[in-house]
């Protein structure tokens, strides 16, 4: 989508990602889809786009997108939040959001539906059933008498979501195609989000005619998310590399890429790499954490050897990506070869700490 003026009359939309992921997910809402990032944090992005149809729906690094109805920093701990709640909401331009989301999702045949959904983080003096409760008073009257309320695959689904004093509330244009790939059919123990590999992918700053390597690939998420990048870009040329020393994951990821392509998938050693030095531009991966290794000796092992390796393959200059659990055994493992870091994040992903790093080659 190009970049032009923000129109003021469309309403704004946020969006929920992985913590730590805001910055990522902001550079492509304004670099790829030409909007006005707000504000950001806590894993919700606020913005403005200069149209609003279903291409929002291809953002990659988001888990929802919403239309925002309303939102406060000043939510209070204490059980006057819950008046506020329906205040606000009772306030907000319901019908021309469902006007909005009714362009982008056309009312389906029958009777229509919708669902309330409340989620809360952090101790407060009130239960999220009381918050819910809050959000459907303030909801009286927006849904005529003839809708009905249905939990599964409502045609309408209105969102609160609180942590801390923060609070947001909109309707939801996003299903769970956003974040659970059609092409995921496959999956291996600790598999991958699809929206943290495309936060991978971008970081990686790939172009025309490089080889990507993921040589601990698990299901293939990486990989995948890599050829749909190159795809929407029309890069014939991208050469995807990738491997893994559980057969298993090997079958999954011959599913889940049988669309893409990739030039090797194989089932390899990854400390032992049968590929030629110099010979890779990208390495992404996100080796195993240390509950999948068993102790700590065994992921230091690990990541030395994975990262001589690594550096062994990668051209000069070249560009690694790499998601860990525990960064201390990773930062160990890199300072020997001498990369230098390009950029590097704190996450949590499923409500356990990440580390996501970006590296560069010596170029001598």
């Amino acid at each position: 989508m190009p970049s032009h003026r923000i129109d003021r009359s469309l309403p704004a939309c946020y969006a929920m990602v992985h913590r730590g992921l805001e910055e990522i997910a902001a550079d492509e809402i304004t670099r790829d889809f030409g909007g006005e990032v707000k504000k950001s944090g806590r894993g919700i992005v606020a913005f403005r786009l200069p149209e609003l149809d279903r291409e929002l729906l291809r953002l990659r690094t988001v888990e929802d997108v919403f239309l925002l109805a309303w939102g406060s920093d000043e939510l209070p701990y204490t059980s006057e939040a819950l008046e506020r709640i329906e205040q606000w909401t009772r306030k907000a331009p319901w019908q021309d959001l469902l006007r909005w989301h009714h362009a982008i999702h056309p009312k389906p045949a029958g009777k229509p539906t919708y669902w309330l959904v409340a989620q809360m983080a952090g101790q407060h003096g009130y239960r999220r059933i009381d918050a819910r409760r809050a959000l459907a008073r303030g909801l009286a009257g927006v849904f005529p008498s003839r809708w009905r309320m249905a939990e599964a695959n409502a045609a309408v689904e209105v969102w609160l979501t609180i942590q801390g004093t923060q609070a947001v509330c909109g309707l939801r244009l996003s299903d769970r195609t956003m974040r659970h790939r059609p092409y995921k059919r496959e999956h291996v123990p600790a598999s991958l989000r699809p929206t943290v590999a495309a936060a991978i992918v971008r970081l990686a700053g790939t172009g025309p005619g490089m080889v990507v390597l993921d040589s601990m690939m698990g299901a293939g998420t990486i990989l995948a998310e890599q050829a749909e990048w190159a795809r929407e870009r029309g890069w014939p040329d991208l050469h995807l590399w990738g491997g893994d020393r559980d057969r298993f994951a090997v079958q999954a990821a011959l599913i889940n890429l049988r669309r893409f392509r990739p030039e090797i998938l194989a089932r390899w050693d990854s400390c032992q790499l049968p590929l030629p030095t110099n010979s890779v531009d990208r390495v992404l991966c996100n080796p195993p954490y240390g509950r999948q290794l068993g102790t700590e000796e065994n992921l230091h092992d690990l990541y030395r050897r994975a990262v001589h390796e690594w550096n062994r393959v990668l051209k000069p200059a070249g560009r690694a990506v790499l998601l860990v659990g525990d960064p201390r055994p990773l930062l160990d493992a890199i300072r020997p070869v001498g990369w230098s870091a390009q950029r590097q994040y704190r996450l949590r992903l499923l409500g356990l700490p990440a580390f996501l790093s970006v590296w560069r080659k010596r170029d001598d």
